[in-house]
C-alpha cells in the first residue's frame, strides 16, 4: 500500500470527503470539540479567491495502477493565493510639482500570499507523515503560481498543529487575532436613535476601503471582488446625525473630503448558506440550560434575556469584515452597528455572528462578543516559500512587527 497525494476530483471524491470532514473535529482534542458541514460543496471555502487548489491523499494498493482502481481517501488540504498588503511605503511630490497643499503620500505594498485551511487527516491514519505529504505538495504549488509567502491560522493549543507546521514545515509564529462570538438572540437588538446608519454600495464601499485601509496588513488587492460577491450581504456605515445623515447622504467624494468626527463601517458576509459548524461532546446539562435560555428569550422578547445559541446541530454563521472607524466616538458606531449585524443574521436564520480583528485594534471594545464562546488569541503561522525575492522596501515579512490593525479576507474564515 502507498499514499498517493493528488488533486480533489469532483464527481470521483466528493462524498468520501465530505465523510472526512464529518468526522474531523477543528481544533484541540477537548471534551467538547467543533465538526464542520460543508453542504455538498467540499470547495467552499476556497471557491471564491482568485486561485484554489484542494488536495487528497489517498491509500492505493502498489500493484494496481494510479487511478485505476479507487482507493480510501485519508486526508485532505485547502489552499488559495491571493495578492494581499504586506507593508507601506511613502511617497513625496516632486520639486516641479510641490505645493503647499502637498503632502506625504502612503501607499500600499502587495505580495502574493497563499493561504492553508482545511487540512484534515482520518483519526486511524495520523502519525505516518500524510500531513507532510499534503502540506509540501500544497506549497509546490503555491511557489509554482508565484506566491512569496504561505500562512495558516490554527490555535495556539492545537499541539499536533503547531508540531507540524512550526517544527516540520518551518512556519513561524505571526500574529496573533482575536475572534470574537456573539450569539444571535431571540429578541432583536434595538439600535442607538442618535447613529444613523448607511448601507453602501459596493463602488462606494471599494472607494471607502481602498482610501481608508488600502495599507492595512492582508487587505486584499481584489476588496472590489469581495464587496461584489453574491455572500457579502452589504457594507454598512454608521455616523452620527449630521451633514451626512440618511436623506442627504453626499457621495463618497464628500464623505473622504469632509467626514464626521467620529464614523465607522463593516461589511456582512452570508456564511450561512456555504457551510455550518456543530458542537459535539457538550453535556446533557449543559443543552437542558441553553435550551432554557432560549426557551425563556422567545417568550419574553421584551426582558431581552441574553440565550445561549443552539450549537449542538448544525448551525449558520454570518461573518463581519472590513471593520474600521475614526473618531472618539468610532467605538459607539461599532457597537451599533453589530447590532445592525444581529438582526440581519436572526432574519437569515443564523446562531452566531463572528468577525476576526487585531489584538490590538482599537475599536474591539465596541465589538458585542461572549468571552466563552470566543478565541482571544488565533495563531497565525507564516512561512516564506523562497529566498529568491526581492525585498524590495519591505525587506522579509516574517520579521515585520504587527500593526494595530489586520483585514481578515472572509473568503478564507
Amino acid at each position: 500500500m502507498k499514499i498517493v497525494v493528488r488533486e480533489f476530483d469532483r464527481d470521483r471524491d466528493s462524498e468520501e470527503v465530505e465523510e472526512l470532514e464529518r468526522k474531523c473535529e477543528v481544533g484541540p482534542a477537548s471534551k467538547v470539540s467543533i465538526f464542520t458541514h460543508l453542504l455538498g460543496d467540499p470547495l467552499c471555502r476556497i471557491r471564491h479567491s482568485p486561485a484554489f487548489l484542494m488536495l487528497v491523499a489517498e491509500i492505493v494498493d502498489e500493484e494496481e495502477e494510479e487511478g485505476k482502481k479507487r482507493g480510501e481517501i485519508v486526508g485532505m488540504i485547502r489552499g488559495c493565493i491571493k495578492a494581499v498588503t504586506c507593508g507601506k511605503k511613502y511617497t513625496r511630490p516632486s520639486k516641479l510639482q510641490l505645493n503647499d497643499n502637498d503632502s506625504v503620500k502612503t501607499l500600499p505594498i502587495y505580495t502574493k500570499a497563499a493561504y492553508i485551511l482545511g487540512l484534515r487527516i482520518s483519526s486511524s491514519h495520523r502519525r505516518m507523515g500524510i500531513a507532510l505529504k499534503l502540506v509540501h505538495k500544497m506549497e509546490d504549488w503555491f511557489r509554482q503560481n508565484g506566491a512569496e509567502y504561505s500562512y495558516l491560522a490554527t490555535e495556539k493549543d492545537n499541539q499536533a498543529s503547531v508540531k507540524l507546521f512550526n517544527h516540520k514545515c518551518g512556519y513561524s509564529k505571526f500574529r496573533t487575532p482575536s475572534i470574537l462570538v456573539q450569539p444571535v438572540f431571540a429578541h432583536r437588538v434595538k439600535l442607538s436613535n442618535q447613529i444613523t446608519i448607511l448601507k453602501l454600495t459596493p463602488t462606494e464601499a471599494e472607494a471607502i476601503y481602498r482610501a481608508k485601509f488600502s495599507t492595512t496588513e492582508f487587505f486584499p488587492r481584489d476588496i472590489d471582488t469581495i464587496l461584489n460577491n453574491k455572500l457579502t450581504l452589504g457594507t454598512f456605515i454608521a455616523m452620527p446625525h449630521g451633514p451626512h445623515a440618511k436623506g442627504i447622504w453626499r457621495g463618497v467624494d464628500e464623505f473622504l473630503a469632509n467626514p464626521p468626527e467620529s464614523w465607522a463601517i463593516l461589511s456582512v458576509w452570508n456564511s450561512n448558506n456555504v457551510w455550518r459548524l456543530e458542537v459535539r461532546g457538550a453535556s446533557r446539562v449543559g443543552k437542558v440550560l441553553a435550551k432554557t435560555t432560549r426557551l425563556m428569550d422567545r417568550a419574553f422578547p421584551l426582558l431581552k434575556i441574553p440565550s445561549f445559541p443552539d450549537v449542538f446541530r448544525p448551525f449558520g454563521l454570518h461573518f463581519l469584515y472590513g471593520l474600521g472607524g475614526e473618531g472618539p466616538n468610532a467605538a459607539k458606531m461599532v457597537k451599533t452597528l453589530c447590532g445592525l449585524a444581529h438582526n440581519l443574521a436572526q432574519e437569515h436564520g443564523c446562531s452566531v455572528v463572528a468577525m476576526e480583528v487585531a489584538n490590538r485594534e482599537p475599536l474591539k471594545v465596541g465589538v458585542p462578543h461572549w468571552k466563552k464562546l470566543s478565541c482571544d488569541e488565533d495563531l497565525w503561522l507564516i512561512k516564506r516559500l523562497g529566498e529568491d525575492y526581492s525585498d524590495g522596501s519591505l525587506g522579509d515579512w516574517t520579521k515585520s512587527s504587527p500593526g494595530v490593525s489586520i483585514f481578515v479576507d472572509p473568503r478564507e474564515f
